[in-house]
């Protein structure tokens, strides 16, 4: 369950690294093997984040084009550098066909600056008449419904933004796994959450401030007069809407989700808009069975629809257009656009150089096709091999401490049990490819291609409500520097391109990996059986399969860890928020005790030492080495589901094997008494 936050499709998210060290010092990769200064002067028992990371912490500063930088920032560089070598020699290439020659055009129109330059704002016109062309409500409402994209994911990504007044993601059903549903969630905003909208704070009051700002300078570059007074009507609207939506810890409780809405629903329960009309628009006619993620949002956008006037609803869309599609426009768009999302909000202080944005982009768009030629070229057979073993040892190592829980009832230890059987694990690449035929990409033509591609993602979600459910589906790309556990397919994805150091690296030893990528594996295991996970049976059905009495003591351990988490404050002002990160925390906690299970396992019959145990634990803390600027780590807490990465490092505490490996001793800031020490799994 990875997450990421994007005001626009313009990058592939790199969530599982998705945690902060504030600080600055030449940017470069980290290493694969733990660090040399494990003998600083600071001690592991009192920080073992600065222990594991010294070197790179005193010696890397943030890259002056991101707004972070860490282990998992630095491979996903590497790996697109490698990428982007690959999509320009197939550019050069006039022999190239097919979704090589297709994957090439993309990028190379995007990069076609001067190209886009010279038409101006011309290719967004078409898009601006459609709206101007706007005459009354139901005019309004079959645009609102056109314009729904399936840009969301709340359970695989936990991604629940778009700027679009609702998100689509079609996925099986909570309470029928058997069939694919679709389902709907709050959006509208232009701002990462109802928190900037609402929160009464002097930097969230600046930032709504710039925000204003931003909105003016966009409609006056896409041609509209009376920009500033166009613009404080949208900031009015959207502030409107963020009253409506649901707080980031309510979008994360699936049971609060769980709302299933006949068509007929819409109107009884959302009233102010003509809902037959708006699905018709969406290429959603007939289809009667909905799930609606966010209620009080639907209702919300609903009435305001009703109540807000036309003129304003042009201008939301108007500007929303302008923004979404800003890196495909001229030039003053994307830098406006950096202006206020990348420094304003992120505090980073430089943009991306145009190829990296255009990977980007073409990430997003073909991101599979980018993602087969990748693995064609790059991901080894053996890699593959070794990591199959190795999972099947972690899972192995997380069955024998399932049968070894005397809390847990035979029953749910025996469900339990059946779900680990049944996991599908995906490791690399996908078993099936998914076809690109039908998509036009057409050279020069950067804002159609975009356009044009964001439609066939949506057709290509459609077209699943009537095909029988994938359990090996893939809900991310091969190249993509992340790993997800996907609750209602019992599933995991390993991308391929997570598989290299600092994560696993075949040349390391077994210490090593078992505490970098083994302990990513144990985490996306565990993410079954966690707070989200265990809400799901074997199938995917949302249902209750625990004892009152398994589920009681699970939520005792698990406010142990809220409240271990909650006392962290990476700021006077801000504490990271246990509730939302629990998910995440007793995945680390538990992948980390699965995969030490199974690296001792490998070590039967060795003598025990002590200095593979340090390797491990180093091992991973290295993983989750980061920094992060200011701006962006305190919107990463307010938003994301995910501890700062010294947090998510400082799980080792809760571990005995660390005490003792370490010579950590009371006193020491991270000493837990044997007691105080969470023990979930």
């Amino acid at each position: 369950m990875k997450t990421s936050w994007k005001p626009a499709r313009t990058a592939i998210a790199i969530a599982l690294c998705a945690t902060f060290a504030i600080g600055s010092a030449q940017a470069q990769a980290p290493s694969a093997q733990p660090a040399p200064s494990a003998s600083m002067t600071v001690l592991p028992g009192d920080d073992f984040f600065a222990y594991a990371n010294a070197d790179w912490l005193a010696k890397t500063e943030i890259p002056a084009d991101r707004s972070s930088w860490g282990a998992g920032a630095a491979l996903a560089e590497e790996t697109n550098e490698r990428i982007r070598k690959m999509i320009e020699a197939i550019a050069a290439d006039k022999k190239a066909t097919g979704e090589a020659r297709m994957v090439a055009d993309y990028y190379s129109s995007f990069m076609d600056e001067a190209g886009i330059e010279a038409k101006g704002g011309a290719p967004l016109k078409p898009v601006l008449a459609k709206i101007d062309a706007i005459k009354d409500k139901p005019a309004l409402v079959r645009a609102l419904g056109a314009s729904l994209r399936a840009d969301v994911d709340p359970l695989n990504a936990t991604d629940f933004f778009t700027e679009n007044l609702f998100g689509l993601w079609v996925a099986q059903g909570l309470n029928e796994p058997g069939r694919n549903t679709p389902y709907l969630l709050q959006g509208g905003l232009g701002m990462p959450d109802r928190a900037y909208y609402l929160t009464d704070s002097p930097r969230m009051a600046e930032l709504r401030t710039k925000y204003q700002q931003h909105i003016a300078a966009m409609l006056k570059l896409a041609g509209y007069a009376d920009a500033e007074a166009r613009a404080a009507r949208v900031f009015a609207l959207e502030s409107a809407l963020a009253q409506s939506h649901a707080p980031r810890e309510d979008s994360a409780n699936v049971q609060k989700a769980n709302n299933n809405w006949t068509l007929k629903d819409f109107a009884a329960k959302a009233p102010g808009m003509d809902w037959n009309a708006f699905f018709k628009a969406a290429g959603l006619a007939g289809q009667d069975k909905f799930i609606v993620w966010h209620p009080t949002a639907m209702a919300g956008a609903s009435k305001l629809v009703a109540s807000t006037d036309l003129a304003t609803w042009k201008d939301f869309l108007a500007f929303h257009a302008a923004n979404h599609h800003a890196a495909v426009l001229p030039k003053a768009f994307a830098d406006q656009y950096f202006a206020f999302y990348g420094k304003a909000m992120s505090g980073t202080p430089q943009q991306s150089l145009r190829w990296k944005r255009a990977l980007a982009a073409t990430n997003n768009a073909v991101d599979e096709a980018v993602g087969h030629l990748y693995v064609d070229r790059y991901f080894p057979a053996e890699n593959k091999q070794r990591l199959q073993q190795m999972v099947s040892n972690i899972v192995t190592a997380f069955s024998k401490r399932v049968e070894k829980l005397e809390w847990m009832a035979p029953a749910t230890r025996a469900h339990a049990q059946e779900k680990l059987r049944t996991l599908y694990v995906g490791i690399g690449y996908p078993e099936k490819w998914k076809s690109y035929a039908g998509l036009k990409v057409v050279q020069g033509d950067a804002l159609g291609n975009a356009m044009r591609a964001e439609q066939f993602q949506y057709k290509h979600a459609l077209a699943k409500l009537k095909k029988p459910v994938d359990r090996t589906e893939w809900s991310m790309p091969p190249h993509v520097v992340n790993a997800v556990n996907m609750p209602m397919q019992n599933a995991l994805n390993f991308p391929a391109a997570i598989l290299q150091p600092p994560f696993f690296d075949p040349k390391a030893s077994d210490a090593v990996n078992y505490g970098a990528i083994g302990a990513v594996i144990g985490h996306e295991i565990s993410h079954s059986f966690d707070d989200q996970g265990a809400q799901f049976d074997a199938q995917g059905r949302l249902r209750d399969w625990w004892t009152r009495e398994d589920l009681e003591h699970f939520k005792a351990a698990s406010n142990k860890l809220i409240e271990q988490y909650s006392a962290y404050k990476p700021f006077p002002d801000l504490a990271v928020n246990g509730q939302l990160t629990l998910s995440e925390n007793l995945a680390d906690l538990a992948g980390l005790a699965a995969a030490y299970d199974a690296y001792k396992a490998t070590q039967s019959g060795k003598a025990s030492m002590v200095e593979g145990d340090r390797e491990f634990f180093i091992g991973y803390g290295n993983t989750w080495r980061t920094k992060m600027r200011e701006g962006a780590a305190r919107q990463r807490i307010l938003t994301d589901g995910h501890s700062p990465g010294e947090y998510r490092t400082a799980t080792v505490r809760n571990l005995d094997a660390w005490y003792k490996a370490f010579d950590v001793k009371p006193g020491q800031k991270l000493y837990l008494a044997p007691a105080e020490r969470v023990r979930v799994w």
